[in-house]
């Protein structure tokens, strides 16, 4: 399927959450969502194409010294970058392999030359993959995981990594798409614990479920991801009562990931961390549920030859996972390499780079090796965004997904009513009108239903147009 595209067009929907998400060194309230749409023609046909991302602070880049409003005009303009690129490749008919080949190249040539990091450049080229992508199902008729399994984008593997070479998507993908993942139930380092912890002037007081006690009554779930501060005197005292609640409220079974945010300078740092915490009577019962420790060290030293040389001297180190580290291709590999058991999915790291290195995993489990790929989420938001990342995860075949923007956000009050009923009328698997009268994810048994997301073209059913929120001008890039 060749295609090409018209320009790109740049929407923006302030947003605010429900009570603050602390990680790392930023707490999440005020979040712009923004849209990328373009037109996707192959012959006389053509069809939209829309993408979503929230745009949290001090995520993408991690630079204590700068405020979020100087971090947004630089994070817009990798977007705006490679939307503008990605109109002027395809502007003569080409696949979609081919276009992310040279896009993928221009953003990093131009992201090199600016001294921007690699994880917020690729936002952009995700970006234009999932709106194009988006477009392409739809003119396919076909949803998502049967567009990636017959190759319909004409992916080459073994352009992105040598050792593909001959692997095609179908080779190293689930034969279908998962019909329900596990809702993995993030713990910010501000979220209370139960309702006694909740000071009167922060509570929400809007019908949701606030504290952790209770969005475990209400949704019944059974995953976990703790975000760790690196201070033991904190982390280890906050990780023994929500053992014990745990044990309390889940007592079928739970599971748990760590998330170092980043937080610990080096290998050295966070081994002494976790033999202080293993040591911990208290804590007994944790280490056997704990499933991966996600990206402790930051991402200037994560890769380091120093950092390899300290994973290959801690033999019984728990498994860890990079995150932030995998900003650009190449560096999943490079992470196995130096002692990672894997790495997460985002979206907003990108569709291509993200398949290929599922196929990179899949390739050592296939050989008898142990390798993870988990699902994470930096409070993704439907009904376009959390709704296509729901769908990779499921192609993907991830059991349990990160999922917060339902708990941080007030479902989807913040859009126009004829976007709620539409998402009520073609994804009522997923999503239930809550009392207040807005859209709530359906979470039962700890669980998401996904055979709506599956059926749909990119996950998302309805064409929604986000021609009504603040138009972006493209600027010049």
């Amino acid at each position: 399927m060749k295609f090409t595209l018209s320009p790109f067009e740049l929407f923006v929907l302030p947003t605010r959450t429900r009570f603050p998400f602390r990680y790392g060194i930023a707490s999440m309230t005020h979040v712009p969502q923004l849209f990328v749409r373009t037109r996707v023609h192959v012959g006389a046909d053509a069809r939209h194409g829309l993408a979503a991302e929230g745009l949290p602070p001090k995520w993408f880049t991690k630079d204590p010294s700068t405020t979020f409003e100087q971090d947004l005009p630089q994070m817009l303009a990798v977007v705006q970058h490679a939307a503008a690129r990605a109109g002027e490749i395809a502007r003569a008919p080409l696949t979609f392999f081919e276009m992310w080949r040279e896009l993928d190249r221009q953003q990093t040539e131009w992201a090199s030359a600016g001294a921007i990091a690699p994880l917020l450049a690729h936002l952009g080229v995700s970006l234009v993959e999932r709106a194009v992508l988006d477009g392409i199902c739809r003119l396919a008729g076909e949803p998502l995981h049967q567009v990636i399994r017959r190759n319909r984008l004409e992916l080459r593997l073994g352009e992105i990594y040598g050792d593909l070479a001959g692997l095609a998507p179908g080779d190293v993908l689930p034969s279908a798409p998962l019909s329900t993942c596990a809702v993995r139930h993030t713990v910010g380092l501000g979220d209370p614990i139960t309702a006694a912890d909740i000071p009167p002037e922060d509570r929400a007081d809007d019908g949701l479920p606030q504290d952790l006690e209770s969005c475990i009554r209400a949704y019944g779930l059974h995953y976990f991801k703790v975000k760790l501060t690196g201070k033991v005197e904190t982390d280890v005292p906050r990780l023994e009562l929500l053992v014990s609640l745990f044990e309390r409220e889940a007592p079928g079974g739970w599971h748990v990931t760590l998330d170092g945010n980043e937080n610990f300078h080096d290998f050295e740092a966070f081994r002494g961390f976790w033999e202080n915490a293993r040591s911990r009577p208290g804590l007994e019962p944790l280490w056997s549920r704990v499933l991966v420790v996600e990206q402790p060290v930051h991402r200037n030293h994560a890769l380091s030859p120093g950092a390899s040389a300290a994973l290959r001297q801690w033999r019984d180190r728990p498994p860890l996972i990079v995150d932030e580290s995998d900003g650009a291709v190449g560096d999943v590999p490079l992470a196995l390499q130096s002692g990672y058991a894997g790495a997460s999915h985002k979206n907003c790291k990108g569709i291509v780079k993200g398949l290929a290195n599922a196929a990179v995993l899949h390739r050592i489990r296939s050989a008898g090796g142990a390798a993870v790929l988990t699902g994470e989420d930096l409070a993704n938001l439907g009904p376009v965004a959390l709704l296509q990342d729901l769908a990779m995860m499921a192609a993907l075949g991830i059991t349990h997904v990160e999922r917060n923007g339902h708990h941080y956000y007030r479902g989807l009050s913040m859009f126009p009513e004829p976007w709620q009923d539409a998402t009520l009328a073609a994804h009522g698997d997923l999503y239930q009108r809550h009392p207040g009268g807005f859209p709530t994810l359906r979470i039962e048994r700890g669980r998401l239903e996904l055979g709506s997301v599956n059926e749909a073209p990119f996950g998302v059913g309805p064409a929604f147009d986000p021609s009504a929120f603040d138009r972006l001008e493209q600027g010049v890039v």
